[in-house]
């Protein structure tokens, strides 16, 4: 999980949810500053559409927005399950 450098990180704890990227690529500049390369999932009521009643609490949707953020912006890792995989799933945790 990541949160755009623009959010100062007090203030991002304040925030009961995380921003959710796919890392897709690590790398050092010239001068040895670590980024990486992600591509964002968002929230149902993020789009244009909205949040609807058959969208699951944790659903979350890959986008085509990708951006480069500094590494210490990552604050912790989650699995993100496609549709599919989340079907076969043996047991979900509650709908929080």
């Amino acid at each position: 999980m990541a949160r755009p450098e623009s959010l100062e990180r007090s203030a991002w704890r304040d925030l009961k949810l995380s921003y959710v990227a796919r890392v897709e690529k690590i790398e050092a500049d010239a001068r040895g500053q670590v980024k990486v390369r992600v591509r964002w999932y968002y929230r149902p009521e993020e789009s244009i559409g909205g949040r609807r009643q058959f969208h699951g609490s944790k659903e979350v949707f890959l986008s085509d927005h990708y951006d480069e953020q500094s590494v210490d912006t990552i604050d912790g890792k989650c699995v993100v399950h496609t549709f599919k995989s989340y079907t076969k799933l043996d047991a979900v945790g509650n709908e929080v």
